[in-house]
């Protein structure tokens, strides 16, 4: 998917690019593709898998989920960026929050934001499991994304604390999502999570599955949730 397709394809999901947005894509692209090749951001680095398997990709919770009204989102594990920083190019009114773990990659994200002019970004260096007991973000957030990060059961425990009560979780997953959402059930019932929606559907082209999960936030979640740093891994609930 070159940007030229890349504008058509989302032109038929109702998303008209304007040339600042074609721009901001373009320079993601550039600025990806520069810092990558000074740190690991990515193993996708030709134009047409950048456009397709992240951008595309990204945007795509935007398809079953509105973000016209503006939301406080949180992405956890944005790596390079993504899916927020996509969407947010899209819907300028959200507000992002982007927690990683790897300061490199917070440094490249911070960059980004400059030379594309986003507003309403925040960029934080910590643990999910530590933020995630930080009254300065838990429970603070309207939705809560995350692409590829950990299985569901773990990423559950991850996210749903960061979802303020009546906000959503949704859960970015390829091929095979459907046996993740049977053993996450526990998770996301403990979490004070409830399952909501599964939007199944193929990237154009390559025609890859992927999966969404938008999941409930309907009660506080325990306070000995997450727990430490690691926990969730290595024992999911």
């Amino acid at each position: 998917m070159n940007k030229s397709e890349f504008v058509l394809f989302l032109s038929k999901k109702g998303i008209e690019l304007s040339e600042h947005q074609q721009w901001q894509f373009e320079r993601y692209f550039e600025i990806l593709v520069e810092w990558n090749q000074k740190m690991n951001l990515t193993a996708l680095t030709s134009e047409s898998d950048v456009y397709l398997k992240h951008f595309y990709d990204s945007i795509s919770a935007g398809f079953y989920y509105s973000f016209d009204e503006p939301k406080r989102v949180l992405d956890v594990g944005a790596g390079a960026g993504f899916p927020s920083l996509p969407m947010k190019i899209i819907f300028p009114n959200m507000h992002v929050t982007i927690i990683d773990s790897l300061k490199k990659r917070i440094g490249f994200l911070e960059h980004l934001a400059t030379e594309l002019g986003l507003k309403g970004v925040e960029f934080h260096h910590n643990r999910a499991e530590i933020a995630g007991q930080d009254p300065a973000y838990r429970e603070n957030f309207d939705v809560v994304t995350a692409r590829a990060v950990a299985r569901l059961s773990v990423l559950s425990e991850l996210c749903l604390p960061f979802a303020k009560k009546g906000g959503d979780f949704l859960a970015m997953k390829g091929a095979g999502a459907e046996e993740e959402l049977k053993d996450a059930g526990k998770a996301i019932q403990t979490l004070g999570g409830a399952f909501g929606e599964t939007y199944t559907f193929t990237l154009p082209e390559e025609q890859s599955e992927r999966t969404i999960y938008l999941l409930h936030k309907e009660r506080a979640t325990p306070k000995k949730y997450p727990r430490k740093a690691g926990v969730p891994a290595k024992q999911p609930l």
